[in-house]
Order: C-alpha cells, then sequence, then structure tokens
C-alpha cells in the first residue's frame, strides 16, 4: 500500500492493541487511525472459525463503507477472512446475502446493526474485539442508547477500542462505562493539524465572501475543492450563488435523503464537480483524498471542527491549503484556533480585481474558441444568418458585448476597505454587555448549539453574539447591550430547562468592546 512509515496514532495505538489492552484514544480524522484498529484485528482473527469475531461501530454509511474498504485492502492476501459493512439506506436482504457468506467482521451503524440482531441473521457470542469509531458524533446523534443494547449482548470478555475525536464528558462517562483499565492516548495539540498544510485567513465583510471566493477559484485551477459552513441554510444559499457564477458544485448536509448524498459524493470523486459545499456532521467520515483547497466560509464555532475541517487536505503525506474567511465578530475565535492548535493562520491578501478580471476574460474568450470547435451545425447555421443582418455593428464591439454580458453572472464589484475599516470602527465603539446563563456543559451544550439557539428564538444573529465560555453549570457570552436588557427580560427555554439571563458580575454597566 506504500506506506513508509506509521502515523503517531499507529505508533502508540498498535502496541497496545495487539497486547489486548482496551483503549481509548482521541484521534481526528486523517490520522491514521483506521490502520491503528484494523491491523491489530486482521492479526487476532481465527481465519478457521467462520464467525464473527470482531464488530467496528462508526456513526454514519460513509464512514462504514470506507473502514470496510481499508479493511479488505489490508486482508487481500488474507483471503479466508471476510469483511462485511451494514448499514441504513440499502435493502436489507442484500445484506443478508453478504452475511451468508459467514463474514468474520463487521462494520456496521448502530441501528442497522440492532436490526440484524433482532432478526438473528447477526450473533455477537463470539465477539472478541469492539471499535467504536467516532465515539462523539455517535454521542452528538443519539446513538448512546444502542450503542448499550448492542454491547450487553457481547458475552465474552473481549477488548474494546474507542476513538473519538473529541474527548467531553459525556465521553469519558461512556468510557468508564465499557472499558477495563484502558490505556489512553492523546494527540498533543500541535499534532491535531497536518503539518503539510499551509493555514491561511482572509479578512472579509460577510456580504463580499462569495466574490472573495470566487476570485481565489478564478484565479487558481484547484482540481477538488471543500467549502465548509456552520449551517445547513449557509450550505444551500453559498451552493446557489456559486452555481450562479458557473462554478461546478453541489451541496452536502443532513437534511439530504442519503440516496442524494450518495450521488453527489460519486460526483465529486469522478470530477464531474469540482466544488464540494457541506456542513461538519455530513462530512465526517467522507473517504476523501487529494482535496487542494478547504475553504471556511464561515469560522467553526468549535476548535475541534477546524481539525476536522482541514484535515480534508494535506492527506497521506501531501501539501494542502486551508483558507479562513474571518468577519470582524469571528476574530476572537479565530484566535482560540489559533492557540488550540497551537499553529500560526497566516493572513492573506485578496486578489485584487484587476488580476481577477483578466483571468475572467481569458476564461470566457477559451470557452468561446472550445464551443466554436464542438460540431453544432443548427445553431452554426442560425449564428451565421444573423451575424449577415448586423453587418453594419461594429463585430469588436459586439464581441466586447458579448463578453461583457457573461461577466454579468459575476458581481465583480471592488471590495470596498474604506466602507469595510468605518464598520469596524463603529462595532468597536457598539456597546457590549457580559451575559450569564444557567445551562453549561452538563446541560450537553456547546459554542455552537447556544448561538445556533439563541440566533433562531432572538433578533440576534451569529455575528453579535461573541466571547462565549461553556462550563460545567453556566455559561457567558457578550452581545450588544440592546439586545442583553431583551433577554433578561424574556427567560427562555432550551430542552425543558429554563434558562435565566442575567448581567455578569462585574459587568452591570455596559462596558465597550474591547476597551483596556
Amino acid at each position: 500500500m506504500e506506506f513508509s512509515e506509521m502515523t503517531d496514532v499507529q505508533e502508540k495505538v498498535i502496541p497496545l492493541a495487539l497486547n489486548n489492552n482496551d483503549i481509548i484514544a482521541q484521534a481526528p480524522t486523517g490520522t491514521g487511525k483506521t490502520l491503528a484498529f484494523a491491523i491489530p484485528i486482521l492479526e487476532k482473527i481465527d481465519a478457521n472459525i467462520e464467525k464473527i469475531q470482531a464488530i467496528v461501530i462508526a456513526p454514519t454509511r460513509e464512514l462504514v463503507n470506507q473502514i470496510n474498504k481499508e479493511i479488505n485492502r489490508l486482508a487481500y492476501f488474507l483471503k479466508d477472512i471476510i469483511s462485511v459493512a451494514i448499514y441504513g439506506g440499502e435493502a436489507i436482504d442484500k445484506q443478508i446475502y453478504e452475511l451468508k457468506k459467514r463474514p468474520q467482521i463487521i462494520v456496521a451503524t448502530p441501528g442497522r446493526l440492532l436490526d440484524h440482531m433482532e432478526r438473528r441473521t447477526i450473533r455477537l457470542n463470539d465477539v472478541k474485539i469492539v471499535v467504536l469509531d467516532e465515539a462523539d458524533e455517535m454521542l452528538n446523534m443519539g446513538f448512546l442508547e444502542d450503542i448499550t443494547n448492542i454491547l450487553k449482548n457481547v458475552p465474552l470478555r473481549h477488548q474494546t477500542m474507542l476513538f473519538s475525536a473529541t474527548l467531553p464528558s459525556e465521553i469519558e462517562k461512556v468510557a468508564s462505562d465499557i472499558l477495563i483499565d484502558p490505556e489512553r492516548i492523546h494527540l498533543s495539540k500541535k499534532k491535531l493539524t497536518v503539518d503539510m498544510i499551509d493555514q491561511k485567513y482572509i479578512d472579509v465583510k460577510e456580504k463580499d465572501k462569495i466574490e472573495v471566493i470566487s476570485r481565489i477559484l478564478d484565479i487558481n485551477e484547484y482540481k477538488l475543492v471543500m467549502i465548509f459552513c456552520n449551517t445547513k441554510k449557509t450550505v444551500d444559499e453559498v451552493t446557489s450563488k456559486l452555481l450562479v457564477r458557473g462554478f461546478l458544485v453541489e451541496a452536502l448536509h443532513g437534511d439530504m435523503k442519503q440516496m442524494q448524498r450518495d450521488r453527489v459524493m460519486m460526483r465529486f470523486r469522478k470530477g464531474l464537480i469540482n466544488i464540494l459545499v457541506a456542513s461538519d456532521v455530513a462530512a465526517r467520515g467522507l473517504d476523501i483524498d487529494d482535496v487542494d483547497v478547504v475553504f471556511n466560509y464561515d469560522v467553526p464555532t468549535d476548535e475541534e471542527y477546524y481539525v476536522h475541517r482541514i484535515g480534508r487536505t494535506g492527506r497521506a503525506q501531501k501539501s494542502g491549503l486551508s483558507i479562513t474567511l474571518v468577519t470582524r465578530s469571528e476574530k476572537n475565535q479565530l484566535r482560540n484556533i489559533m492557540k488550540y492548535t497551537k499553529s500560526d493562520i497566516m493572513q492573506m491578501m485578496i486578489p485584487s480585481m484587476e488580476k481577477v478580471m483578466k483571468v475572467r476574460v481569458k476564461k470566457i474568450i477559451k470557452e468561446a474558441l472550445d464551443t466554436l470547435e464542438q460540431e453544432n451545425n443548427l445553431a452554426n447555421q442560425y449564428i451565421a444568418k444573423e451575424m449577415n443582418k448586423i453587418d453594419f455593428v461594429d463585430k469588436d464591439q459586439l464581441i466586447k458585448g458579448l463578453i461583457s454580458l457573461q461577466l454579468s453572472n459575476n458581481d465583480n464589484e471592488d471590495i470596498d476597505l474604506k466602507e469595510e475599516i468605518e464598520e469596524r470602527k463603529q462595532k468597536r465603539n457598539r456597546e457590549q454587555a457580559r451575559i450569564f446563563v444557567n445551562i453549561g456543559k452538563k446541560d450537553k451544550i456547546k459554542v455552537y448549539n447556544l448561538t445556533d439557539f439563541l440566533s433562531k428564538k432572538t433578533n440576534m444573529t451569529n455575528a453579535d453574539i461573541d466571547n462565549v465560555e461553556i462550563h460545567d453549570n453556566f455559561s457567558f457570552f457578550d452581545v450588544p447591550l440592546e439586545y442583553a436588557k431583551d433577554l433578561i427580560k424574556h427567560p427562555l427555554d432550551y430542552k425543558g430547562k429554563r434558562m435565566i439571563f442575567e448581567m455578569a458580575k462585574g459587568n452591570k454597566k455596559a462596558k465597550k468592546k474591547n476597551k483596556k
């Protein structure tokens, strides 16, 4: 498979796994964790026993297929070892047929695995190894009860390996319930980001984000591009705006049916589209190599999400590029990301309109010439007839007009830096209030949950909510003073709990943001 050396997680996990230790490992996407548990599994499988000896549980169909494919690649010369993928969204009869091959390894989503267990088409009586991959995401998707029920049906004393991109208190509790004296593996934060990735950011106004991305895409010939957004709504909006500009782009988010997601991924892998706009959850576990650049259309509200996103580029020891678009209100979160990852994210300048316009005009002329080479006799006949009727029109003027018409698909508006500077001054002078709220980590809330909830239930936007701190039993955040007064007067309900808002101590008087 042309691997020359182990990754950090492989070097730490494989010896412990071969020694039958239970393991809890923090390992984000792109660190080589699949091989870290797949190699020990294959070493321990008894090929002479045609019963299920290992199960790997993962949250999504895409990740299940990716893991199963990798295991079968590793087992290429182990002809008597069979691994089968089990997941929802596919006819169960087809999977029952595959199970008749008597596999020793099952890779499955929790819900479909339980379904087979209830039908008694899968029995776990001989399982000696259990792997939980992307455990934090399975928890977020509500699979905890399913996983608990699955593990109750593994009667033998077995080895359990848990892999998770993050290790919140909920994951720690699950681990304490199902693992016995586990070895703990934490990748250092320095190694959470791939060394080969060139990380950049651009200061930008919200309204200019599409234009900025379009300029960068126009002047660079990227083969595969991923654009990440914080919400499904933004994914659809960005996709629509890029389509209007003529880019080959499709969306990927959680509201899409499995068949739609499979079709989008097939088109992306085959190069029928070269830009994929995705939400964080939908992109978990996607097996995509050779992504040239990752754009963060929104700065992720969780530092771990940043690690996942940029990990889509710079894979397999190749160089990569990530570009984060940062509005004024997102600057603080960018600083948190740099602190968390211990990496320098360097500022990148917006390509000038002069440079971009040259590229766009050349592109249109090339497309026009390429079109002339294609045979379309009927169209050519009508073009010739109409051109004969307008001999009095200057041909150069006609060509310029057609190119201008084509360019009108883009806004082609220069970005007003003076206006940006003035807006920043106004925001700096805007009075802010520090708010205390009586919910925290124990209520299973994260930064992005809180900001999304408040933006839906109030007149605020995500940009209005800043400097969020989540503690065990309470949280803090900054909002403009006019919104703070309204929040305090009108409590909200979050998953059945009354949210009480108060001015934080020491902040009863509004203070100006960034005031020293």
